[in-house]
């Protein structure tokens, strides 16, 4: 019965979610019913495209990205696969209308991770940031907004920066990691073995300013949808927080985090700005 495996499809896709990052399941956790399951499902797939090219250091990496691409078509013709992931997502991409160009778009920048390991100009990293980041935003909004294109046209700008700040943060915070195993610098006209107290408050700015874009448009938000992405927010922002307050050659060498209490004081703080109406 297809319904059946449609359901374990979906339920696949919100175990990837919770095993791989429980800010952004519990975030998604706070959305409407109605709209989680596809939210886990766009999750996971940009989750196994992004482990592709950042874990799998002992396999044929481009293969496989291949063979995921491949496969994610096959079951957008056939409305089926046996992958569960590829299966809800397939479903999820129709249900909600989302369009080729942004998967296309998500996919490329995928594959630049692949054998790019620097962005020298503003417009690369500007192009690598839409295609892994604000792409995703627009697909998530694609749920939100249920098929309403006026209600999407008006927030495409503050989704895109929202995912833009979310992608920055991750690129502060993983310096680390991102530079000494896997190669990769994204910050154009930056030398990360020297990055100085400048550089980086240069950097929270320009994350700041997205976020205050992107919070205009979390206040016109469906209900549904309003309260899980500003607990994402809120989580990004105190996160961002910490990295302002750390001292540059510490954010080289070592991942700042937020605590899973901070996190649960921080949903609480949430839902009462939430319930009170004050956004």
């Amino acid at each position: 019965m297809k319904q059946l495996f449609d359901e374990v499809s979906f339920a696949c896709s919100k175990n990837v979610t919770k095993k791989y990052s429980t800010s952004f399941s519990l975030a998604v956790n706070m959305l409407s019913p109605k709209i989680r399951e596809d939210i886990y499902s766009i999750y996971a797939f940009v989750r196994f495209a992004d482990e592709i090219v950042d874990s799998f250091h002992d396999y044929d990496k481009e293969s496989l990205l291949n063979e995921f691409e491949a496969s994610y078509y096959k079951a957008y013709e056939q409305n089926i696969s046996l992958n569960p992931i590829l299966n809800s997502f397939q479903l999820t991409v129709k249900k909600n209308h989302i369009t080729d160009d942004l998967i296309q778009s998500f996919l490329k920048s995928m594959r630049a991770d692949l054998k790019k390991e620097s962005y020298e100009t503003v417009e690369e990293y500007n192009s690598y940031i839409y295609g892994s980041a604000d792409v995703v935003g627009l697909m998530c909004l694609k749920v939100f907004v249920n098929g309403d294109e006026e209600k999407y046209e008006s927030l495409k700008d503050s989704a895109m920066k929202l995912g833009s700040a979310f992608q920055k943060v991750n690129f502060l915070r993983d310096l680390k990691d991102d530079y000494e195993l896997l190669n990769r610098s994204y910050f154009p006209g930056i030398n990360l073995k020297e990055l100085s107290p400048t550089e980086k408050e240069a950097i929270i700015a320009e994350i700041e300013a997205d976020f205050k874009e992107a919070f205009a448009g979390i206040k016109r938000l469906p209900l549904e949808a309003k309260f899980g992405v500003y607990t994402a927010y809120v989580y990004y922002k105190r996160l961002l927080k910490k990295l302002s307050k750390t001292p540059s050659k510490e954010i080289l060498n070592t991942r700042i985090r937020v605590s899973n209490p901070v996190k649960l004081s921080l949903l609480a703080r949430s839902f009462v700005v939430y319930k009170l109406n004050l956004l």
